[in-house]
């Protein structure tokens, strides 16, 4: 994948959505209730996320690159605070911070510091805005921009989102999310450009 330090125009903004999907989509079902599981469907996962105020979690992610042989290795935590903070701090293989915070994106590696006003870029924006929804369980704001469909049962599930915008589409082609039980344990995002990215969650003790 690009670099996305390495570039000030809006392209980069745009694959960007690639690397933030992950994060922002495990957390979103990181929280669930006990009481999910009797009837469990699309709307009681929302209903279920809608309770969520805040979380932390680990994370491994792999990135496959179609340009290199092996897949890029990162480590390191997720944060969210409601209604509109998310944070991912990678630890290895070198230190990194991207923050999302109302309508600014900040990036910060090592002396390097990015700051974008998501207006600038509606797509992102949008984006964002949709993983917001999801963070906040709210479906309509997830069905304006994606196509939902929800697979499983309780006991093994999986959630896939499609981009229904075109513009979307040209960066992820979808995000799917895998969960067993009350636990999500992986997140695969198939971008556009044939490259993709997969993670593993580890929700982090309270």
């Amino acid at each position: 994948m690009t670099d996305l330090l390495s570039h000030t125009t809006p392209a980069p903004a745009y694959s960007l959505a690639a690397r933030l999907a992950a994060v922002l989509a495990g957390l979103a079902l990181a929280v669930w209730s006990p009481g999910a599981m009797a009837a469990w469907d699309l709307q009681q996962l929302m209903d279920t996320l809608a309770q969520t105020k805040s979380g932390r979690a680990t994370f491994i992610e792999k990135k496959h690159i179609a340009l290199l042989d092996k897949p890029v290795e990162s480590s390191g935590e997720l944060l969210y605070t409601a209604p509109d903070r998310l944070e991912k701090r990678t630890l290895k293989p070198r230190p990194e911070s991207m923050v999302v915070n109302g309508g600014e994106l900040v990036i910060e590696r090592g002396r390097q510091k990015y700051q974008l006003q998501l207006q600038a870029y509606p797509e992102l924006a949008a984006f964002i805005d949709s993983i917001r929804g999801t963070l906040a369980g709210d479906r309509g704001a997830l069905e304006r921009s994606y196509r939902l469909s929800l697979e499983g049962s309780a006991e093994r599930w999986t959630l896939q989102l499609q981009p229904l915008d075109p513009k979307m589409q040209a960066v992820i082609q979808r995000i799917r999310i895998s969960g067993v039980r009350n636990q999500v344990r992986g997140i695969d995002i198939a971008q556009a450009d044939g490259d993709s990215s997969s993670m593993a969650i580890e929700q982090a003790a309270p």
